[in-house]
């Protein structure tokens, strides 16, 4: 039997800033990899110490030194190497660095060479770009050291073959979006197929703000294929044996890779957890109408926090029908969670009395049906200060799109799981999450969406079909496509100016609205900065 490398994938859930419990995480995780899984060599992701994306915490003056002092605490684990990303300081400034330790003492450093600058990132801003590769010995195999967006250019791979690396190891935080685990695989496998070289891709779980990542990380021979492959929204240390004579990877175990709706539920699932677990509250409240965003937002909330520490509140007006009461009460009764119901009619005919010398000889128009969702806010904001629960907002990426959202209304809380899942994605999530147990009631999957703040309203009197609006949106947002692409692509001239004119003015409501998990390449938040004042106008 041929000589193994027994590598471990410590795929981690961090938490940015957190130094401290970053380092005592490493030094748990290195020592069970190498008690528990006989490992020579435990590779930790992209910025492990400090927590990925950092953001302008780079720039705080004691940063270096607490890093300094993280890895001198490291010097604790004796018996294994350490492949472990952290920002340092080079010869030119601050970089994005991979760092060897063994047995405390540093073997090695490699600096990220190419920076991304792009959609959710801004390294640039951060680090400088370093230029030599870098290659050290492990059990006589040589290692070459690459950090995330390296190995999505030719030139890094080629570099450290040449300088006579056996296997690459690359350290990850790669964000997650619906399609990005295909978009991982077709490039590593271009650079395994291109160099012969085998890699290890080692990748960040968990959420961050509006990021979340899913993990996932994985071995690959020289051929393209995967011989190991972690879980997707998983934490662990995953083991995998590198053959030293043939210089590759032994088939292992390969985790299924999840579907589409699978994928994005579970992304949902992890960004809500973490955001409200790592700012420390005690659960979430959320408005519960009776229609599928907020069903679906409540079984989102209750699968990421358990039914202890969610509250739903129907808030019923005038206008709210028994179909909504009756529903809203049986997903509350289903899924266990505390329930309760507030109507908010008093509030409201106590506002339009105090209004109503500013009001006199003016008509009814969305003033009142804004008056109402504000009225909602108020009172979850209340039970969020009294009790220390987060509100979750529940409007959709459609509605956010467009602008069907009430500042300081239903747009009130501290996240949003659904910000950036378009509506006909909606419907097929909770069709998805009924398909594990029945959770929603089925008419209200089917029923027309309604925000209820007039009578007989629905969302399509104001909207295009869902369907349509979608995808406009879609390839305006996410594709960058002009008014007449998108019109040659079969859509009505009209419809187009008016959504896209839509989408433009409503940016200052997007700008104001909660944070919420990430799941397209381009949501409304950090990769999507649009003046608030300006002259742009739909066109070609």
């Amino acid at each position: 039997m041929s000589a193994k490398l027994n590598i471990v994938m410590a795929q981690l859930n961090l938490k940015v800033g957190d130094i401290d419990g970053n380092t005592q995480r490493v030094i748990e995780s290195a020592e069970e990899a190498r008690d528990q899984h006989q490992a020579d060599l435990v590779v930790f992701p992209e910025l492990t110490l400090c927590g990925y994306p950092p953001e302008d915490l780079l720039l705080r003056p004691s940063m270096v030194l607490r890093i300094e002092q993280a890895i001198s605490k490291l010097g604790v684990v004796k018996g294994i190497d350490l492949v472990i990303g952290l920002p340092a300081m080079g010869a030119h400034g601050l970089e994005n660095q991979a760092v060897v330790l063994r047995d405390g003492q540093v073997m090695a450093r490699y600096a990220k060479q190419h920076l991304p600058n792009y959609q959710v990132f801004d390294e640039k801003r951060y680090f400088m770009s370093g230029h030599e590769p870098c290659v050290y010995e492990c059990k006589g195999v040589k290692l070459a050291l690459t950090v995330c967006e390296d190995l999505w250019y030719p030139s890094s791979a080629q570099q450290a073959a040449d300088a006579g690396a056996e296997l690459v190891l690359s350290l990850n935080a790669s964000p997650f979006h619906k399609d990005k685990h295909t978009i991982r695989y077709q490039t590593i496998r271009n650079r395994c197929l291109e160099t012969g070289l085998p890699v290890l891709y080692v990748n960040l779980l968990g959420g961050q703000d509006e990021l979340v990542f899913d993990g996932g990380s994985f071995a690959m021979n020289g051929n393209g294929q995967v011989a190991v492959r972690a879980d997707y929204f998983a934490e662990g240390l995953y083991k995998t044996c590198f053959d030293i004579a043939d210089k590759t990877f032994d088939q292992e175990d390969v985790a299924e890779l999840p579907g589409l709706h699978e994928r994005v539920y579970n992304a949902l699932v992890t960004g809500v957890r973490d955001y409200v677990n790592k700012n420390g509250f005690k659960g979430v409240v959320l408005g519960l109408s009776g229609g599928i965003d907020s069903a679906l937002t409540l079984a989102i909330a209750t699968d990421a926090l358990g039914a202890e520490r969610v509250q739903a509140v129907m808030m019923p007006f005038r206008y709210t029908s028994n179909m909504s009461l009756e529903d809203a009460r049986e997903e509350a009764e289903i899924l266990g969670v505390d329930y309760s119901v507030m109507p908010i009619e008093p509030m409201f005919d106590a506002s339009m009395s105090m209004l109503s010398s500013q009001f006199e000889n003016t008509r009814k128009d969305t003033t009142e049906e804004n008056l109402q969702s504000r009225c909602r806010g108020v009172m979850l904001m209340a039970i969020s200060n009294k009790k220390g629960y987060m509100v979750l907002t529940t409007g959709n990426k459609s509605e956010m799109a467009v602008g069907y959202a009430t500042l300081y209304g239903d747009m009130c809380g501290g996240y949003n799981a659904l910000k950036d899942v378009p509506k006909t994605l909606v419907f097929e999530l909770s069709e998805y999450r009924n398909s594990l147990g029945y959770v929603i009631p089925q008419r209200v999957i089917d029923r027309p969406p309604s925000a209820e703040l007039a009578p007989d309203q629905v969302d399509e009197d104001s909207l295009p079909p869902y369907d349509e609006l979608d995808r406009i949106i879609e390839m305006y947002v996410e594709e960058d496509k002009s008014a007449e692409a998108i019109i040659d692509s079969g859509f009505d001239r009209d419809t187009v100016y008016r959504v896209l004119r839509l989408i433009d003015v409503n940016e200052f409501k997007r700008r104001q609205a909660v944070v919420g998990v990430r799941i397209t390449p381009r949501g409304f938040g950090r990769d999507r900065r649009y003046p608030i004042t300006n002259g742009w106008r739909p066109g070609i």
